[in-house]
């Protein structure tokens, strides 16, 4: 998929206001967190969780869409590392306090494992996983996302995928979703935040 072009419109593909989980589960990161939010989009996650106080970093592989996170960063008068970088060439070597991935279903389950690897080593010890995606049943609805169930999510895969991990919230629900023209209707959600083991 072309993300780039579809990015290079004048509105929000997905809108400006972030996902309703991010505002819902905010509240487990510490204050003035090292936030890192993988595949951002055109910003809207990144620039409420710097509203929030928190250092936020942020990269997307898309140059349109990092442009229109910036002016949305701008907008709001809030400071966010934006970069233009793909999951392989990010530098995960930085630890952080907790990383945030929201719908980010184009990786099919090999990436994803890879993925998920990469993200555990970035968190510090003691640090959380905020991630939100779509559930299998989503292909038939249609509203958004891949046509791919095997890229979804169930609570069974991440509690697998990040075991030893204390699953802080793990949800499974149906919700209207207003994102954008691009998340519309009713959706199949998944919701997890989960704390790496260690201090």
């Amino acid at each position: 998929m072309d993300w780039d072009s579809r990015y290079a419109r004048e509105d929000y593909l997905f809108g400006q206001a972030p996902a309703a989980f991010l505002v819902a589960q905010a509240h487990h990161l510490p204050p003035g967190a090292r936030v890192l939010s993988v595949a951002d989009g055109e910003g809207r996650n990144a620039v409420h969780l710097a509203r929030l106080g928190h250092r936020v970093t942020a990269f997307d592989i898309s140059p349109n869409a990092i442009a229109k996170a910036r002016a949305l960063a701008a907008e709001a008068e809030v400071e966010v590392a934006f970069q233009v970088s793909t999951l392989e060439a990010w530098d995960w070597s930085e630890p952080v306090d907790a990383l945030v991935a929201v719908f980010i279903q184009f990786l099919p389950p090999a990436a994803r494992e890879a993925a998920f690897a990469r993200f555990a080593a970035a968190i510090r010890p003691g640090g959380l996983l905020l991630l939100h995606g779509y559930a299998p049943r989503q292909v038939g609805y249609g509203t958004g996302g891949p046509k791919a169930a095997e890229n979804m999510y169930t609570e069974a895969l991440l509690a697998e995928a990040f075991a030893g991990w204390e699953i802080l919230h793990s949800a499974d629900y149906d919700a209207e979703i207003e994102e954008g023209t691009a998340h519309s209707g009713r959706s199949a959600l998944v919701d997890f935040v989960a704390r790496k083991p260690g201090h």
